[in-house]
């Protein structure tokens, strides 16, 4: 019996004893950890340095980046640093840290992507107002409250859980720290609180998830009226990536935490936990600039500037 109180330390999941595999489960996450930041770096310093992506869309795929990069960084180099050390011991403070940190992130895009899908909204249905109705103020208050949203939830949800004395040990059956796997060690009656408070915020993120579908049927509904094959090849340019994006993630994280307990098992919820911890970050900017024309023409003009800097 140990109370948390006491705790100096969590042990976390390993995903390899041998060290061989240690030392791959560190250069595959070394691998994915380095696209991510360049990938996100480079949609950063496009939409920073090229004046024609100073829009709404590109601003807030600029602060999507950011998020992404908070997300992944939270959570793989700790991971990577423990395989490498081989070690599973992360401090109290530092687990606390880490929960708090993932929690922002990942709450603050889950509001940052509903307020994507508003903007798409207003560009596709009402194009007209869309420079009065989306101007930089606006664009900046919304960003501002989709972070504000995201270190609220995290801040309350943190503190919530760590009030919770522990008494099932010191393992955690993942390899970061998680909230739900962390309830796991507190006796049975002394989580409530928080699976209250838990059950509040799914039910604001069902509230986001029913407006960025009935956003997006709106969308396409009045795709399907313009008349010309070009302007809906257009229109579904600059939404089908936000919607990409938002699959990814809903999917993901839906079949992370609403999974049935048959499925189950350290081994598939260590892989969960990777896809949707690792796989949006570093998959994000690929869907963004795959087919996005504006993207493309900033990183090449980007990269010309790097050569030229570099002759």
């Amino acid at each position: 019996m140990s109370n948390s109180s006491s705790l100096n330390e969590f042990l976390l999941l390993a995903f390899a004893d041998t060290r061989e595999l240690q030392l791959l489960h560190f250069s595959l996450f070394l691998g994915i950890y380095l696209a991510a930041l360049l990938g996100n770096g480079l949609i950063i310093t496009a939409v920073a340095c090229d004046h024609r992506l100073h829009t709404p869309m590109y601003f807030f795929l600029l602060n999507l980046s950011l998020l992404d990069l908070g997300t992944i960084s939270t959570t793989v180099p700790t991971s990577m640093a423990n395989s490498l050390w081989d070690t599973r011991a992360i401090s109290y403070a530092g687990c606390a840290a880490q929960v708090l940190g993932f929690a922002i992130f990942i709450s603050a895009e889950y509001s940052l992507l509903t307020v994507m899908a508003y903007d798409r909204y207003i560009a596709i249905c009402r194009p007209l107002h869309y420079r009065t109705i989306m101007d930089s103020r606006a664009c900046v208050k919304m960003a501002a409250a989709a972070w504000a949203s995201g270190f609220l939830s995290a801040l309350l949800h943190t503190a919530n859980t760590f009030s919770i004395p522990l008494y099932k040990g010191n393992t955690v059956d993942q390899f970061f720290c998680e909230i739900p796997q962390i309830l796991k060690l507190s006796c049975s009656d002394a989580f409530l609180r928080e699976v209250g408070l838990i059950a509040v915020t799914a039910f604001l993120c069902f509230g986001c998830f029913i407006f960025i579908v009935v956003s997006y049927v709106q969308i396409f509904t009045a795709v399907l009226r313009i008349p010309s094959e070009q302007g809906r090849h257009k229109a579904f340019s600059m939404c089908l990536p936000h919607l990409a994006v938002v699959s990814l993630f809903v999917s993901t994280s839906f079949f992370a935490y609403l999974k049935p307990p048959s499925l189950s098992s350290p081994a598939v919820d260590l892989v969960v936990a990777v896809l949707y911890t690792a796989m949006p970050p570093t998959l994000n900017p690929l869907i963004y600039s795959m087919r996005n024309r504006e993207i493309k023409e900033a990183l090449k003009k980007l990269l010309q500037w790097v050569r030229c800097q570099h002759q």
